[in-house]
C-alpha cells in the first residue's frame, strides 16, 4: 500500500522540493496552505491540499488523518522588520505544537520538523573549530533576530513536547544552513534572494558574509532518509555542505555564467558601508551579526548515520543562479 506524507508549506522553496521529491518516489503526498487562492497543482493527482494555518487549531487533524508521515517544513517567515519579535516567534511555536499535537493523535510514525543551523550556533566568542547538533544557541546571550530565534525557540518546544509523550510517533529534527539551489516557482525564494540580489547588480559591493550552504534538492533528500531510518529517531541532523565567502560565491557565478553574469559586483564592500546600509534595510540588518564571521557546521553526523551526501557548494549557487535568471 502506498504511504502518504504531510508536508506542511507546500507553496514554500524547501517544502515545494519536498513535495516533488516525494511524488518522484511514489508517495502519496498533502500538503497546507494558509489560503484556498495559493494551492499548488499535481497533474499526477496524487497531492491534496488542505487549508491549514500556523496560528489556528482549524484543519490540522484533517490535513494529518490517516498520514504515515510529517515533514513540518512550514515556518513564519520575516527579515526582522517587525519591533515585535513574536509576531514570528509565537507562530512558529505554537504551529509545531499544533502540528505534533495532530501528528500523535494520528499516531503517525514520525514527524521530521525543519529547524536551522541558527539553533545550533557558538556563542560569539568561540574562536574556531566546527559545531555540531550537541550545540544549542543561547537565545539570551546572542544577538538572534526573530526568524532566528523562532527556530531555537520552536525546537525547543518540539522536543520537550516529546518528552512528554508517550506513544508510537517519533520526531527527527533537521538543520539546514544557507539554503540555495533551482527555484521551483518565483515565489518564496527566502534565501535564495541573496544570489538573486547579486545576479541583478543589487549590492553596491559584496559584504564580508559567509554560508554553510546546503543544496535546496540535497535537503529534500536528507528530510526524506530522516523520515524513513531507524537510526534518526529522536535525533537532530545538520544539513550543510560547504562553507562560501558571499565574495567567492560571487566569483564563481562571473565564471560560470558569463555575460548573464556581468551585474555580479566585485570589489568587497567595506563594513561600515555594511553597517551604514542596514540602518535603513531590515534585511541586511537581520544579517549584520554575522559580518566577517565564519562558523563552520559539519554534517557528518547524517553522511555517518543517514548515507547522506550533499553536492558542491558551487554547483549549488551556479545551479540557483541559472534557474533565476531562467524564471524572468
Amino acid at each position: 500500500m502506498t504511504e502518504t506524507v504531510l508536508v506542511t508549506g507546500g507553496t514554500g522553496f524547501v517544502a515545494g522540493w519536498c513535495v516533488a521529491e516525494l511524488l518522484r518516489r511514489g508517495y502519496d503526498v498533502r500538503t497546507t496552505v494558509r489560503s484556498p487562492a495559493k494551492k499548488p497543482t499535481d497533474p499526477g493527482g496524487r497531492l491534496t491540499v488542505f487549508v491549514a494555518d500556523l496560528t489556528s487549531d482549524a484543519g490540522w487533524d484533517a490535513a494529518v488523518a490517516g498520514c504515515d508521515y510529517v515533514l513540518h517544513v512550514a515556518s513564519p517567515l520575516g527579515g526582522g522588520s517587525s519591533k515585535d519579535p513574536d509576531e514570528l516567534i509565537v507562530p512558529a511555536r505554537d504551529g509545531a505544537l499544533r502540528v505534533l499535537k495532530a501528528a500523535t493523535k494520528a499516531e503517525v510514525k514520525r514527524v521530521v520538523m525543519t529547524s536551522s543551523c541558527a539553533a545550533a550556533t557558538p556563542p560569539r566568542d568561540s574562536e574556531g573549530g566546527v559545531f555540531d547538533e550537541t550545540v544549542w544557541t543561547d537565545v539570551e546571550g546572542e544577538p538572534l533576530n526573530a526568524y532566528r530565534k523562532s527556530k531555537v525557540v520552536s525546537e525547543r518546544a518540539a522536543w520537550r513536547f516529546m518528552a512528554d509523550y508517550e506513544g508510537p510517533t517519533t520526531l527527527t529534527t533537521v538543520l539546514p544552513g544557507a539554503v540555495f539551489g533551482p527555484v521551483l516557482s518565483a515565489d518564496n525564494l527566502g534565501s535564495v534572494q541573496v544570489i538573486g540580489r547579486l545576479v541583478d547588480g543589487r549590492m553596491p559591493g559584496v559584504p564580508r558574509l559567509g554560508f554553510n550552504i546546503v543544496d535546496v534538492r540535497d535537503l529534500a533528500d536528507l528530510h526524506l532518509r530522516a523520515m524513513t531510518s531507524a537510526r534518526a529517531a529522536g535525533q537532530r541532523f545538520i544539513a550543510v555542505g560547504e562553507f562560501m565567502w558571499l565574495a567567492d560565491v560571487a566569483k564563481e557565478l562571473r565564471s560560470k555564467l558569463g555575460p548573464a553574469a556581468g551585474k555580479v559586483p566585485t570589489r568587497v564592500l567595506p563594513d561600515v558601508l555594511f553597517r551604514l546600509i542596514s540602518l535603513f534595510d531590515p534585511g541586511v540588518r537581520a544579517v549584520l551579526p554575522n559580518l566577517g564571521r565564519k562558523y563552520l557546521h559539519t554534517s557528518e553526523k547524517a553522511q555517518r548515520l543517514l548515507g547522506w551526501r550533499p553536492r558542491p557548494a558551487a554547483t549549488t549557487v551556479v545551479d540557483c543562479a541559472e534557474s533565476l535568471l531562467a524564471a524572468r
